[in-house]
């Protein structure tokens, strides 16, 4: 089984980029997209559904933000949409569908590049998605936690570490967080399976960044501890430009 999430930023500025004829040809089982910008009446449904895909749409309340979608091309037990707390689902933070054997979660985790009130905002994030993660463990052991997560775990996912070292992404509150969610129980399976450097998912579209892979490795697939035996492969996409960020794939045996 084929998953990939994808930061499409803008899934109607992807489309117009060949993000359809790449998906034809990719044809993950399940693609979880972050930052859709789009609500269900902006794009044509159709479209996913004729390529073999159930919709499952979860935009933000305002127009152009954020948002997060989930196509299957396999029918899921049940879907869940948001977190149960308004300040994050307003701004369409996470989608998660309940499959045999395992729950995938497509989740957009905050910014807080555009300053302090953000900043605030991306912590009293991060705590609580640790929390809700924590409960739903017990309930569903097996989970897949996909998404951008704007931020580098260590200094090998990002191309200059130590001028950095004091922005938002990349700061030592946020990558202490990161540790602790994977101490968990949660594998990094891109890390699982390649520990050089060089990997990245996102890019600025400032001074010719992506061309000289000067970047950052903020987009993951989580998987809990549970899954181990069941991870097979797991690549980053960065030749796939319809975003500034890249796919993330994971494959499953």
């Amino acid at each position: 089984m084929k998953l990939i999430s994808y930061n499409v930023n803008g899934i109607r500025a992807a489309m117009n980029k060949g993000f359809l004829d790449w998906l034809a040809q990719e044809s993950p089982d399940v693609l979880g997209l972050q930052e859709i910008k789009a609500l269900e009446t902006d794009v044509d449904f159709c479209i996913f559904q004729d390529l073999g895909y159930h919709v499952y749409w979860y935009p933000a309340v305002k127009k152009g933000y954020s948002g997060v979608a989930i196509l299957s091309k396999i029918t899921p037990n049940a879907v869940h949409y948001g977190m149960g707390i308004s300040a994050y689902d307003e701004e369409g933070r996470m989608i998660r569908a309940d499959f045999d054997g395992f729950s995938f979660i497509s989740a957009y985790f905050p910014s807080g590049t555009t300053g302090d009130v953000r900043q605030g905002f991306k912590y009293a994030f991060l705590d609580d998605m640790y929390g809700f993660m924590q409960d739903l463990r017990k309930e569903i052991p097996p989970l897949i936690l996909s998404g951008d997560y704007n931020i580098c775990h260590k200094a090998i996912d990002i191309h200059n570490p130590i001028s950095n070292k004091n922005t938002s992404g990349f700061l030592p509150e946020e990558r202490a967080w990161m540790e602790k969610f994977i101490n968990l129980g949660f594998i990094d399976t891109f890390r699982a399976f390649d520990g050089s450097p060089g990997h990245y998912s996102w890019w600025s579209y400032r001074a010719n960044s992506r061309k000289k892979n000067l970047g950052w490795r903020i987009d993951y697939q989580m998987a809990s501890k549970e899954l181990q035996n069941k991870l097979k492969s797991a690549l980053i996409l960065p030749h796939v430009v319809h975003s500034d960020h890249c796919p993330v794939v994971l494959e499953l045996h």
